[in-house]
């Protein structure tokens, strides 16, 4: 079984640990695990400095701005979930293929 990086959250490199004892993955598959990984890390970072610093700034205008952070979060979210589904985790074969219709 192929480590986790070293880099990765114990989260992260749970997850990467418990996904190769289920999955045999290729290669390439490894290389999207990876990505999911590292930006499941980047949504949890953003998370945690937007508790920290609260969700809205004033800019030096006075005006009300998102935290930048709330975008990294979102798109890292966002990638995360395509590249899950890319693997295809949640994807199992039916036991019964569909009869074809009968008109």
């Amino acid at each position: 079984m192929k480590r986790a990086p070293k880099d990765f959250s114990d989260e992260s490199r749970k997850f990467w640990n418990d996904t190769l004892k289920v999955f045999k993955l290729e290669p390439h598959h490894l290389k999207l695990l990876e990505a999911a990984c590292r930006c499941w890390d980047r949504v949890v970072e953003a998370r945690e400095q937007v508790e920290k610093d609260g969700a809205y700034f004033k800019d030096r205008y006075g005006q009300h701005k998102p935290h930048p952070a709330l975008d990294v979060q979102s798109k890292n979210s966002n990638l995360f979930m395509r590249l899950i589904r890319e693997l295809g985790f949640d994807i199992e074969k039916p036991e019964d293929p569909r009869p074809p219709r009968q008109y």
